[in-house]
């Protein structure tokens, strides 16, 4: 899910938080950062959760009032989800839509476009490890909030029912036992008979 593109939005430096004990190892962080050898590109996980903390921290800067990220909790995430909605590109019918829960609808409808859950729960995995490298405590994380992971699962499930896609987790088939058989004698070689 590209929430920013890097043509539109510039990158932004991340507001580190600070305390005394993380102060320290934010800058270690920063300048183990800075020595890396310029060969090394970051992977497409990489890109894309830099991408997603610029536009948050764009998102906490143009919050009226603006948000510095300490301040920030699960109630400021889900109102980001739900700004980000209007980006969305997955068709969501609404309980009176006469193709509520029909995966592929005969015709076109006026349901909204939405972010798709997967897309969500992929953006707040990304969000909550960003969190973490720019000197966020585990336990204060805004997007490991109890509220968040269950707006997550209600979106989940209202977009299951909506456009009839089942998001049920595929179980694992236990692979085939290979039993070992004991090695078979080999047959004994045919006597001829010299008559």
């Amino acid at each position: 899910m590209d929430l920013a593109s890097p043509s539109t939005n510039p990158t932004y430096s991340s507001p580190a938080i600070t305390s005394p004990t993380t102060a320290t190892a934010t800058t270690a962080t920063t300048t183990l950062a800075t020595t890396t050898s310029p060969s090394s590109t970051p992977s497409r996980y990489e890109n894309q959760k830099r991408r997603d903390w610029n536009t948050f921290c764009q998102y906490l800067r143009n919050h009226r009032p603006p948000l510095s990220l300490p301040m920030c909790s699960g109630a400021h995430v889900l109102e980001f989800l739900r700004y980000l909605d209007q980006f969305g590109k997955t068709k969501v019918h609404n309980q009176t839509c006469p193709f509520f829960g029909l995966p592929n609808p005969p015709a076109p409808c006026p349901c909204p476009l939405r972010q798709a859950w997967g897309s969500l729960d992929a953006l707040i995995g990304r969000l909550r490890a960003a969190y973490e490298e720019h000197g966020g405590r585990p336990e204060g994380n805004p997007f490991g909030a109890k509220a968040v992971r269950i707006y997550l699962r209600e979106v989940r499930d209202f977009q299951a029912k909506a456009r009839g896609v089942s998001y049920e987790k595929k179980r694992k088939r236990p692979k085939p036992r290979v039993t070992a058989t004991p090695p078979q004698p080999a047959p004994a070689p045919a006597e001829s008979s010299a008559g």
